[in-house]
């Protein structure tokens, strides 16, 4: 099937339940192949916004501002960027629930930006923006031409929430720097492939790789608040070739379905991969 013909299969599932959907395709070895659909529709990011905090992570740690290695305080206090007023997290509505656990003593700052993505932690979350500095998230994305993704804050940040201040995306943005995370263009081959490395470990792995054969490897970060629902990543195939896959949905009256829908749309783009 060709690329239009995909599309209009695509769009007759995601016209098939309420909701709002943002599609992002590309093959990174061969960009004319591409496939973009509301692409630039500004999406609250949820979790997705934790791959650019990796990134500004171990940005700054191949410039030598600190190691991976290095030990981090496991905190549970937090300054609102409204006011600068203290907030915690809430162990129950976090899904990284074992960290808390940690708290008082000190982690690696590899093993927190490992809970951060395979478990979306968000205590991880904040503690490592404490670290880099939201402000540098941003202009580290702006300097890869991501100029739409926004990380104002860290998450749980309910006065910023309240003033509309929040954290957002779009699914060209994402498909742009897992693109050049797919060709090792985002720091150097060694931190990128570090970086997929930790990607491949996810647990939440409902959406993108949920239709395909389980010899296909995919490193991707998800995200889920309510009526929200995202995947994006990188899919190996097991002959060499790999594809980036970007799927956001806001306004979903009923997660699952959004689950099931975005899933098999991310195993009509693998079929269609295959085919050539």
């Amino acid at each position: 099937m060709s690329l239009p013909a995909i599309q209009q299969q695509i769009q007759h599932e995601l016209n098939s339940i309420p909701g709002t959907f943002a599609l992002a395709f590309i093959n990174p070895d061969n960009p004319k192949q591409q496939l973009l659909i509301n692409a630039k529709e500004v999406f609250h990011a949820a979790s997705t916004m934790k791959t650019p905090v990796m990134i500004e992570v171990y940005r700054q740690s191949s410039q030598g501002k600190f190691s991976l290695q290095d030990s981090i305080l496991v905190k549970n206090e937090f300054k609102s960027i409204v006011d600068g007023s203290l907030y915690s997290m809430n162990i129950k509505d976090d899904s990284g629930e074992g960290l808390y656990k940690m708290i008082g003593k000190t982690m690696t700052i590899e093993a927190l930006v490992y809970d951060m993505i395979t478990y979306s932690s968000n205590l991880a979350t904040n503690i490592l923006i404490d670290k880099v500095g939201a402000k540098n998230v941003m202009i580290t994305m702006k300097a890869l031409g991501a100029n739409d993704i926004q990380v104002l804050r860290g998450v749980e940040d309910s006065k910023a929430y309240q003033q509309g201040l929040n954290n957002t995306t779009t699914a060209y943005d994402l498909m742009l720097i897992f693109q050049k995370m797919a060709l090792h263009q985002l720091v150097n081959a060694e931190v990128d492939q570090a970086m997929i490395n930790v990607l491949l470990e996810q647990k939440f792995n409902e959406i993108i790789p949920a239709a395909l054969p389980k010899s296909v490897k995919v490193a991707h970060k998800t995200g889920s608040i309510t009526g929200v629902q995202h995947d994006t990543g990188i899919v190996y195939l097991p002959d060499g070739r790999k594809y980036v896959l970007v799927l956001l949905s806001k306004n979903l009256q009923d997660s699952k379905q959004g689950i099931a829908i975005l899933s098999k749309v991310s195993g009509i783009i693998y079929r269609y991969m295959i085919q050539k």
